[in-house]
């Protein structure tokens, strides 16, 4: 890791992935997570050694990376076999706005390019500041933001804090700094019982269907179910803890709030 960094990385995350590329840094990377979609051009130009909990520890080995990026306690596993092959592996474990800002800014600091972090930061801070702005003043819809069906799961921190900042009021916000999804599953009478004016969804690998949500035993009487704000945002644009969520996926939630 002398120099200017290590050279070769395996990002087994996606916003590790998207935020080497907005660094410009994207010739460290030498494997990806199976995940990875953001730029698009990822797909065609780096190889694929992992899901989200399991990956190719030989295929990772061989590729002789100085850094290998993981995320959370459920790569613990695949971070233990990765340093018992002697490899060096940072773990994230960001889980709000300030957590993603801080990822970029170590990132930058691991591979000596600081300088470019902090003006990626700078950005997006400009950028959350620009839409809380113009969300200022505007009546606040109530939004329940449901993260999978069965059992129903409402949104993590940093969902949670977009919600906010694009300008509604998270229904579950008491339930944001649990980390565990386990610890954030409601109920569908707590959902009635909140009565949001929007439901966003976004399950993860699965695609939305509104219908489904609609026709819930109960849930024709929630404001956001009569009127018809039932929206769908791709979880690659909300659900990683990266660059994604805090441009393209907070002008999703923009879009789905302006609605009501």
């Amino acid at each position: 890791m002398a120099g200017d960094g290590p050279s070769r990385i395996v990002c087994l995350t996606e916003e590790t992935v998207e935020t080497l590329y907005l660094l410009g840094e994207e010739h460290r990377i030498v494997g990806v997570t199976g995940y990875a979609v953001r730029p698009a051009r990822v797909r065609r130009e780096k190889p694929r050694v992992s899901a989200f909990t399991s990956a190719d520890i030989s295929k990772i080995v061989a590729l002789e990376p100085d850094l290998v990026l993981t995320f959370s306690d459920l790569q613990a596993g695949i971070a233990a076999d990765l340093i018992r092959a002697g490899l060096q592996v940072h773990a994230f474990n960001q889980r709000d706005v300030a957590g993603i800002l801080a990822m970029i800014r170590t990132l930058g600091a691991l591979i000596g390019a600081d300088a470019k972090a902090a003006v990626l930061v700078a950005s997006l801070d400009q950028r959350l500041a620009t839409v809380r702005q113009e969300a200022a003043g505007r009546p606040r819809p109530r939004v329940y933001f449901e993260e999978w069906d069965d059992p129903l799961i409402t949104g993590i921190g940093w969902v949670s804090e977009l919600i906010e900042i694009a300008g509604g009021r998270d229904a579950f916000a008491e339930l944001r700094a649990r980390p565990a999804a386990k610890d954030r599953i409601v109920t569908p009478d707590a959902v009635i019982a909140a009565r949001p004016d929007v439901i966003v969804a976004s399950w993860c690998g699965k695609k939305v269907r509104p219908e489904r949500i609609a026709a819930r035993p109960g849930w024709s009487a929630i404001p956001a179910v009569a009127a018809g704000r039932i929206r769908e945002i791709k979880s690659p644009l909300i659900l990683q803890p990266g660059p994604a969520a805090l441009t393209d996926g907070l002008d999703a939630l923009v879009a789905a709030i302006g609605d009501a």
